[in-house]
């Protein structure tokens, strides 16, 4: 059944944090603290301040940085730099992932809403580098953020994504609804399922659902 809904699909579209590793690994608390940091530096605010402005942007605008930018001026590629500076040490290589991603047929790629430095620094440590096609950070959608659908149409018109022929894999619902609408296979990929039309697939466990494919 899986195997079958997936026979057209030749671009495979991942999403990087608490996609191509587990949300167990917890990178996103170090870089929220990054993130909190970066914002009361910047902006001369308390702490709490600054927490409740990355929450308040993130579910408004689609990130922390899209807010900043619109209502703040601020320079994205100096706070991406800083807000991903994190240690990936405890992350593993997952050969059973690695595998599983390379067999798939087609072009394969990872878009994400962190930069694509970041990603290429997150997949070395999981031990796929050489896997994807195309590695798509937040820049090179003019710093556009998922969920926006005009951030979908940048990359995938640079990746050369033909979205009827393509699935995206992404832990946050919310960035699966454009994908849908353009005619792709959508799977979320978290601990719990989410339900929602615009939602093909759910699995807890990504090398296991790319293996019922193959």
């Amino acid at each position: 059944m899986v195997k079958h809904a997936f026979s057209h699909v030749r671009h495979w579209v991942f999403d990087l944090d608490n996609t191509l590793y587990h949300p167990s690994a917890r990178l996103f608390d170090q870089i929220e603290v990054k993130m909190t940091d970066y914002v009361m530096a910047e902006l001369g605010v308390d702490q709490a301040e600054a927490d409740r402005l990355r929450k308040t942007y993130w579910r408004e605008h689609g990130t922390t940085l899209a807010g900043l930018m619109r209502d703040h001026d601020m320079d994205p590629l100096p706070y991406l730099e800083a807000v991903h500076d994190i240690s990936l040490a405890h992350l593993e290589k997952d050969t059973d992932l690695a595998s599983r991603i390379s067999g798939l047929p087609g072009k394969r790629f990872v878009y994400t809403n962190g930069s694509a430095p970041y990603a290429k620094r997150v997949l070395a440590a999981r031990g796929l580098s050489g896997l994807f096609d195309g590695i798509y950070g937040v820049e090179h959608a003019d710093f556009r953020p998922k969920p926006e659908r005009a951030a979908f149409d940048m990359i995938f018109d640079k990746a050369g994504i033909t979205a009827e022929t393509a699935a995206m894999f992404e832990d946050d619902p919310r960035n699966l609804a454009a994908p849908h609408a353009m005619g792709m296979r959508t799977v979320h990929v978290a601990p719990e399922a989410h339900h929602g039309d615009h939602i093909h697939h759910h699995t807890d466990d990504l090398a296991g659902f790319l293996a019922k494919i193959l």
